[in-house]
């Protein structure tokens, strides 16, 4: 594993340079394991498929400074400051399941040499006690896969429990009642070392010795894949659920499908009762592109369970991690 590290003028930048700087490796770099941890300022950062107003207290963030933006990856919202690491594990492997594994099972490992009872749960999560201390999305281009997330180490919990607003479904299909009953950090934990010793000893303790020195020119390669986070489309291009549910030619269909996640749908109808669009929001994970895959299957389909059906029979969902045609039928027709 080479520990990606990154020079001092890439220190405290807004967190889409990081997401940039992951996607850069898997992009130009030869196939290898790398791995890096970073911190920034207060920021949400909601998942490729998220409703932001939905997900967000977005009024909460402008008041407090706190930076709200997205990722390409899937899975949910989270909360990140300077008290707080981010990882990256970039890998050659198109295997959603194995990526999660290895590096949650190698994250777990570096938390029990420190004398936590840690391990991984479902599939993208690590806790200590049943309580969740690192949360992670995945992100895949063809032959690479980025696993990226939250490590706790002292978080805010009232900031954090105002800024994100998860959905009444997703707490109770975990038996919590609020954000902050269902995580904890390395502080409660008792951990003897400050933040930044900590970040020393979990990149040491994954990576070793062995390192690539990100050079300043390749900075500027970063930057320009910065740019495509904030623009407008990608940033706020899907429209809020509350705009959606107001126009009466939209039909909503959510739910939670277990082992993939919140779904959201939002079908527009033409004047003659057929589908035109066809809009997914949700915390799953997205292994390939949605329109071409699953949304371009249903466009022109009259709105019955018989038309939908027979649209869907043998459509290959998989582009939602775990969905199946079935599953997404019973969602739209329950």
């Amino acid at each position: 594993m080479k520990h990606l590290s990154l020079p001092d003028a890439a220190l405290w930048r807004r967190l889409p340079f990081y997401l940039a700087a992951e996607e850069w490796a898997a992009r130009v770099l030869p196939p290898d394991d790398y791995f890096f941890a970073w911190r920034v300022a207060p920021t949400v950062i909601c998942g490729r498929n998220q409703d932001m107003a939905a997900e967000v207290d977005l009024d909460y963030c402008r008041t407090h400074g706190i930076d709200v933006v997205r990722r390409r990856s899937g899975g949910g919202c989270v909360y990140a400051d300077r008290n707080n690491w981010m990882f990256s594990y970039i890998t050659p492997s198109d295997d959603i399941s194995t990526t999660f594994s290895r590096y949650t099972l190698l994250v777990s490992d570096m938390l029990r040499s420190l004398g936590f009872d840690a391990r991984p749960t479902g599939r993208n999560d690590i806790v200590i006690d049943d309580r969740k201390v690192s949360g992670n999305a995945f992100y895949h281009i063809p032959g690479r896969s980025i696993v990226h997330g939250t490590m706790l180490f002292d978080v805010d919990m009232a900031t954090m429990g105002r800024a994100i607003t998860p959905s009444r479904s997703k707490l109770e299909s975990k038996r919590v009642h609020s954000v902050q009953s269902r995580v904890t950090c390395l502080r409660v934990e008792g951990i003897d070392m400050n933040v930044a010793a900590f970040g020393r000893y979990a990149i040491e303790y994954i990576c070793g010795t062995d390192v690539y020195a990100v050079g300043v020119g390749e900075l500027e390669q970063i930057e320009r894949i910065e740019q495509t986070y904030y623009s407008p489309e990608f940033l706020h291009g899907r429209m809020s659920s509350a705009e959606q549910t107001a126009d009466s030619g939209v039909i909503r269909r959510a739910g939670r499908i277990d082992g993939v996640g919140e779904i959201d749908l939002h079908i527009r109808l033409d004047n003659v009762g057929r589908i035109s669009s066809v809009n997914i929001s949700g915390d799953f994970f997205v292994l390939s592109e949605l329109d071409k895959a699953v949304v371009r299957h249903l466009r022109g389909v009259p709105f019955t369970p018989a038309d939908v059906g027979k649209a869907l029979a043998g459509v290959d969902c998989g582009a939602i991690a775990g969905l199946t045609a079935e599953s997404l039928y019973r969602l739209i027709y329950p």
